[in-house]
């Protein structure tokens, strides 16, 4: 299966301002979660977030925040952002794709994905712009959000997978600013 840019939504999970720096490669996590928001803005793909206790780990961090649209983040204390409610996850609407990015990969991010894929949506999470605060944690959520249905991919499979075409301005376009 690829991923439609008519039918998916870019979800960004927990990317908080008091948990990014414990978070194994942190700054490059930050630069590709960045990068997913900025060219889903430009392909006019559907952009949800939330926050996890953000009383706590304080609110999303501000790289990221800036490129959000307003009203975009939802809060949450479940750690899967559909038991929580958030942007209506639960209750089986919206898009039938989900691209996943945020942290930490083995708590709310691999609880979230499997929570939509056994709502019987597709899942794609980018492996780049998903992190934890050790390594083998990360590698074990990836491992196991595969095996449960998840597809694991690259920000640029993402990309080239939403655009599908070369020929055209648009495409063009993404590939001068974000496929250098």
């Amino acid at each position: 299966m690829l991923i439609d840019a008519r039918d998916s939504a870019l979800l960004v999970v927990d990317v908080q301002g008091k948990l990014v720096p414990a978070i194994a490669g942190w700054q490059s996590l930050l630069d590709h979660v960045v990068w997913l928001i900025r060219v889903a803005r430009r392909l006019e793909i559907p952009l949800l977030a939330c926050e996890q206790y953000p009383q706590g780990l304080g609110p999303t961090h501000p790289a990221v925040a800036a490129e959000l649209p307003a009203g975009c983040i939802a809060g949450k204390l479940h750690f899967s952002a559909v038991a929580g409610g958030c942007h209506a996850l639960d209750q089986g609407g919206g898009p039938r794709q989900y691209v996943v990015c945020g942290m930490e990969t083995h708590v709310c991010v691999l609880q979230t994905v499997i929570e939509l894929l056994a709502g019987g949506r597709q899942v794609f999470v980018v492996e780049e712009a998903v992190g934890s605060r050790r390594q083998a944690d990360k590698a074990l959520a990836l491992e196991r959000m595969r095996q449960a249905g998840a597809a694991i991919v690259s920000r640029e499979m993402v990309a080239f997978e939403w655009l599908r075409r070369a020929d055209s301005d648009v495409f063009r376009e993404i590939s001068r600013n974000f496929l250098r």
